[in-house]
């Protein structure tokens, strides 16, 4: 499978980025839907922590995402998909990228604008704050952090749903080039027939 993405299919740097940013983004929703009724134990505070930390290394392989798109390019669409599906998928890739962005900054912004105490990512350093504290910045940025994660959920569901459609009833290869190549097993011949 070649690293770089080909125009038939995603390359492997491609995927692994996505499938990543897939598992991290469930990880942390799962974690901000629930966090809000823990009791304030020790541990309360320790999934906050790695909400946060989850939310900045997505904005970081997001950055690092885009870069390797706009570097490494996208296949073409697959074949007889027409041209207004290629439209809307080529959006909805750019929006995904845009709200998978803009998560973890109003998160951050929320943050630095709550005065809470610095963000330490894992616990291990101080993440600078972005802006003084507001309450008007921290009541505007966390109402934006809530909006934007059910707008990116849903635009996740119709992703993950066309994706499917078109393998299920397209039978296009379009989800297919986002998963690993299979290796293809040469057949064997058996002994008796010869070489």
């Amino acid at each position: 499978m070649s690293v770089r993405n080909t125009p038939e299919r995603w390359g492997l740097v491609s995927q692994a980025f996505h499938w990543l940013i897939v598992a991290l983004i469930l990880v942390i929703a799962i974690l901000g839907l629930t966090m809000g009724e823990l009791p304030r134990t020790p541990k309360y505070f320790w999934v906050y922590t790695a909400h946060k930390s989850l939310g900045i290394t997505v904005l970081a392989l997001m950055l690092a995402r885009l870069a390797w798109r706009l570097y490494a390019g996208a296949p073409t669409p697959a074949a007889g998909t027409p041209r207004w599906q290629a439209g809307i998928a080529n959006l909805t890739h750019w929006l995904l990228y845009a709200l998978a962005l803009a998560m973890p900054l109003s998160g951050w912004l929320y943050d630095s604008a709550s005065g809470l105490r610095p963000l330490r990512y894992f616990g291990q350093f101080e993440l600078p704050k972005l802006v003084a504290p507001s309450e008007w910045i921290a009541g505007l940025a966390g109402q934006a952090h809530d909006l934007l994660f059910w707008v990116l959920a849903a635009l996740v569901a119709a992703h993950a749903g066309a994706a499917f459609y078109h393998h299920l009833f397209q039978h296009d290869d379009t989800l297919v080039r986002m998963l690993p190549a299979r290796r293809r097993v040469a057949p064997t011949r058996s002994p008796d027939h010869g070489p």
